[in-house]
């Protein structure tokens, strides 16, 4: 999907074609096919390598610069579902006259930027339109790691009354969601500090101009990725902690019922002794008395409560 959108002076989008292609543009594209990538390499001039790199859902955060044209891919985060998220790579090139986002699926980050929100942002602005997409993929990591706290506790809670394997399960698929968001909130956070030293490199000044407005932007999107970082090794501890101490509940209630069984298995075996001994093909007492098995069954039952009773004290019940 192929989508070139222009902002207007007076602030809504104007939605462009590839015939009518503008200075300032925004071109998305969206799971392309060779055909779209060829023809906007033609049109922008920019490296169909750099059109690419997005498409390796792999690949890792990083900047590169060459001819007149600088990329960064970041990875955004993503859900996939109530407990599943991922982190998807998002190329963002930027050259003299437009700027290009790339990526393999449509992303909440940048379905944020639409008619209804065009005043907040200028496609012609590139570096500062470059800093607002960095910006919002960081509130969906805060967003989606508060989600993922909530669903943490919720799943606690659960796990407290009935462990069930579904719910111990779930826990296991938010423990990878922040495996994820952790590696890409690492390698964001250099690509942040790599931008933050080219801004004075003179040779990039044509494509990245940043003013102290942009600059300030910048500086918040690392303080949102600093806290994200924060955010995300806080909860994998807890999370991680949270299995592990389930993990010994498990075992524990799991030799709790292993002593009930041993202690009742003891119990069990004491009747079919007695009854054993007394059923020998030899002279045995009671052998000749009518109330015999009475009796053998009292005595049986008198054993078993004993041993009942020393298992009790021995707190094997």
């Amino acid at each position: 999907m192929l989508q070139i959108y222009k902002s207007m002076e007076s602030g809504p989008l104007q939605e462009l074609t590839l015939k009518t292609l503008e200075k300032g543009a925004w071109i998305n594209i969206v799971d392309p096919t060779p055909y779209e990538l060829k023809v906007v390499s033609n049109l922008t001039e920019v490296d169909s390598d750099f059109l690419r790199s997005a498409l390796d859902d792999e690949e890792r955060s990083h900047t590169d610069v060459e001819d007149d044209s600088v990329m960064v891919l970041t990875n955004v985060a993503i859900c996939r579902g109530q407990d599943s998220y991922d982190v998807l790579p998002l190329a963002i090139i930027v050259t003299e006259e437009y700027i290009i986002t790339v990526c393999l699926e449509e992303t909440p980050v940048m379905a944020e930027f639409n008619e209804r929100t065009a005043k907040l942002f200028r496609t012609y602005k590139k570096t500062r339109f470059l800093f607002q997409i960095l910006y919002k993929s960081m509130t969906f990591y805060l967003r989606y790691l508060r989600q993922i706290s909530k669903l943490s506790d919720e799943i606690e809670e659960q796990l407290r009354h009935d462990m069930k394997n579904s719910e111990i399960l779930r826990l296991l698929e938010l423990q990878k969601g922040l495996t994820y968001f952790n590696a890409a909130i690492r390698s964001n956070g250099a690509v942040l500090d790599k931008l933050m030293r080219m801004r004075n490199n003179p040779q990039l000044t044509p494509i990245l101009k940043a003013y102290d407005e942009d600059e300030d932007l910048l500086e918040d999107v690392i303080i949102e990725n600093k806290q994200a970082k924060e955010m995300v090794e806080m909860y994998s501890k807890i999370l991680a902690r949270m299995a592990d101490t389930f993990t010994s509940i498990i075992a524990n209630n799991q030799n709790l019922v292993m002593k009930f069984l041993a202690a009742m298995t003891i119990i069990i075996a004491i009747p079919t002794v007695v009854s054993s001994f007394f059923g020998m093909n030899v002279p045995v007492p009671f052998a000749d008395d009518g109330h015999g098995f009475f009796y053998v069954m009292i005595i049986a039952f008198g054993i078993s409560v004993s041993g009942a009773y020393a298992l009790w004290k021995k707190d094997m019940f």
